[in-house]
């Protein structure tokens, strides 16, 4: 069972900060399909899903920016009211904790896929290969 990986930069929570990072991306030609921002005390994570993660990731650092790549799962979901319900139903009864998660929508509204970061990666994806769910695989698309 294979996930897709989010390349996470560390930043001060200043003006300018997203312009920068996101300078990057775009001049290497590289399409960001999901973000999403946290910050406390001055200081944020971004995260991306990219279509070109093994470039991002490279770009970001050789600009000086804290980048780190890690791997999450991707549901791939139905764009309507109760999906993210039904597969945190399934990691409640897995007992897969979800340290943070958010939804990107494909274009064309018939599809979603619930991004979700989980402590024990390999864990969860044994657990995850007898349950009905599709997840993406940056490689391969949807398994």
């Amino acid at each position: 069972m294979a996930g897709i990986r989010e390349i996470s930069v560390f930043a001060e929570n200043k003006p300018g900060k997203i312009e920068k990072i996101t300078a990057v991306l775009a001049n290497e030609g590289i399409n960001i399909l999901a973000i999403t921002i946290a910050s406390t005390n001055g200081f944020g994570i971004i995260k991306f899903i990219v279509d070109k993660t093994d470039l991002a990731y490279q770009k970001l650092k050789e600009k000086g920016f804290t980048v780190s790549l890690n791997e999450v799962l991707a549901f791939e979901m139905k764009d309507r009211p109760g999906q993210i319900h039904e597969i945190a139903k399934t990691l409640t009864k897995l007992e897969i904790n979800m340290e943070n998660a958010y939804v990107f929508v494909e274009d064309s509204r018939k599809k979603a896929y619930f991004i979700v970061q989980v402590k024990d990666m390999e864990r969860a994806k044994r657990l995850l290969q007898k349950e009905n769910l599709k997840l993406y695989d940056e490689n391969k698309e949807v398994k």
